[in-house]
């Protein structure tokens, strides 16, 4: 592309991408989501790397598994020395800024971003470790229980709309100083929210809009622990299901504070958007809209993510920009692995500007032309619940999960969507079974996966135990503002600084 476009990422969290079959669904008031879909290259058959915030973001900003970025649950390092898509576009010439949430754990908490607009929600330090060594203990002071969905109602705020607030904020008014620069250069802005994630808190503004709409139920009612397969038992554990009576009231609270939450964020994303149209920049901006990973939301009993079921899995995603991209769907499947190099063909570079083996593919030419994604899409899952590797694998309508303690899953999509019918046992799929098996043998080292974890593990447990004695010095990253640069100071000219600071300019 001969010029370099601007570029907008607006990245949700935990929001299942079949609320997204072709856009919004018909049940969710989104408008402004609605409109933007409808102007976009929308990729309905999107996975996420893993089914859990760090790892699932650090591929998305490296397009690598977590067996290659070794961040492997919510409290692994992002280690410093891998390249991400914001180092690539900064030597492509870009200015990279992060407003929200991205979950790094770690000393360095830009990781290619320029400037970062607002502190993190949640830890960057060592603290939520899980312990495969002790798979039946549960650490209920940070670890996920069903609170949040017995808990689900209204409130006047939270902690995670006051961060939200926060994001939304500092990107409208990051837009609006960008287009005051007497000097231009290409920008790209990501902008991280962490709703609709749990808890299903929501304002009553947005609670209201869905007083008569008919939100669906789980496809898949609640399944009774001892008929559940081997990982979705653990999580029944892992979330404390036996200490909780969840009803069908709760769920449907649940999921409409969940729905509301999806409304918030669209009412957000509208402002962020008209500040980009009022500040110039609609006509070369390319604007991406993603998730981290879905939440299974009461399907099979099952809440949050940490699960290669579909609604744990899918996520949405769209690209759009009119001057670019003609509208359409796209319905082979795709990767969030596959945004950051997508990234940076859109910038103008390829592969090779990246530094690192990706496990991604860039989708830059689907959107442009009538070339359909033939990908093999794969996932991995070694946080909170598992006790091993956990391994999907998605060709086409075939969804394989792997994990040497567990019974496999071998699914069809196509005419099996709800994923009731495992075929793993079945005789007349043997042979497909078999290849999938020998696919995952030949594509993982699965022990020396599982040895990686183990020792990861076992350093940051020791780690994070020594740093908790004596004083303690965080990693959570501080934003300052320099208040002697901000508004009027005595070192400036008024004159010159209320005409630099108005947008636009006036005539003269």
């Amino acid at each position: 592309m001969s010029d370099q476009p601007n570029i907008l990422i607006l990245m949700v969290d935990q929001l299942n991408g079949e609320f997204f079959p072709d856009g919004p669904a018909d049940f969710l008031h989104a408008p402004k989501l609605r409109k933007l879909a409808e102007q976009s290259v929308r990729f309905n058959n999107t996975y996420c790397a893993s089914p859990l915030c760090s790892p699932a973001r650090a591929s998305f900003m490296c397009g690598s598994l977590p067996s290659a970025t070794q961040v492997y649950d919510n409290a692994a390092e992002f280690p410093s020395t891998l390249p991400t898509f914001a180092h690539s576009l900064r030597s492509l010439g870009y200015t990279t800024i992060l407003s929200g949430k991205m979950h790094f754990v770690g000393a360095d908490q830009l990781h290619g971003f320029e400037e970062r607009l607002t502190t993190d929600i949640y830890p960057a330090d060592f603290g939520w470790t899980p312990d495969w060594k002790k798979p039946e203990e549960r650490v209920d002071w940070w670890y996920h229980n069903l609170g949040s969905v017995t808990g689900a109602g209204v409130a006047s705020t939270s902690n995670q709309l006051e961060f939200d607030d926060e994001v939304a904020y500092h990107a409208k008014l990051k837009l609006h100083q960008l287009a005051r620069r007497e000097e231009q250069q290409p920008f790209c802005l990501t902008v991280s929210f962490t709703h609709p994630h749990d808890p299903y808190v929501t304002r009553q503004k947005y609670w209201d809009l869905y007083e008569n709409t008919e939100i669906p139920k789980p496809k898949v009612s609640s399944v009774a622990f001892e008929e559940q397969d081997e990982h979705s038992k653990r999580l029944y554990k892992a979330v404390d299901f036996q200490n909780f009576d969840i009803t069908d009231q709760d769920i449907a609270k649940a999921r409409r504070a969940y729905c509301a939450n999806i409304s918030y964020l669209d009412e957000k994303i509208g402002e962020i958007l008209s500040t980009l149209d009022e500040c110039g920049y609609d006509k070369n901006t390319v604007v991406m809209f993603c998730a981290d990973h879905g939440d299974m939301l009461g399907e099979r009993g099952l809440w949050y993510k940490m699960s290669f079921f579909e609604g744990s899995m899918r996520v949405p995603f769209l690209i759009s920009s009119p001057k670019q991209f003609s509208p359409k769907s796209i319905s082979e499947p795709v990767s969030v692995l596959d945004i950051a190099p997508t990234i940076i063909e859109l910038a103008g570079g390829n592969e090779a500007d990246m530094e690192i083996a990706v496990d991604g593919t860039s989708v830059l030419s689907c959107a442009l032309s009538d070339t359909k994604p033939d990908h093999i899409v794969l996932g991995e899952y070694v946080g909170e619940g598992s006790i091993d590797p956990m391994l999907m694998v998605r060709q086409g309508p075939w969804k394989f999960n792997y994990c040497e303690t567990d019974y496999p899953q071998l699914f069809n999509l196509e005419s099996d969507p709800l994923e009731l019918d495992n075929l793993a046992n079945a005789p007349d799929h043997l042979d497909r079974l078999n290849e999938f098996k020998s696919f995952v043998h030949k594509r993982w080292n699965v022990k020396q996966f599982r040895e990686d974890v183990l020792q990861s593990q076992k350093n940051r447990h020791t780690v994070y135990q020594g740093l908790r004695q004596g004083e303690f010095e965080a990693w959570d990253f501080q934003p300052i503002q320099d208040s002697k640069e901000r508004y009027m100071r005595n070192h400036l000219d008024l004159n010159v600084l209320e005409g630099q600071a108005r947008f636009p300019r006036e005539k003269k």
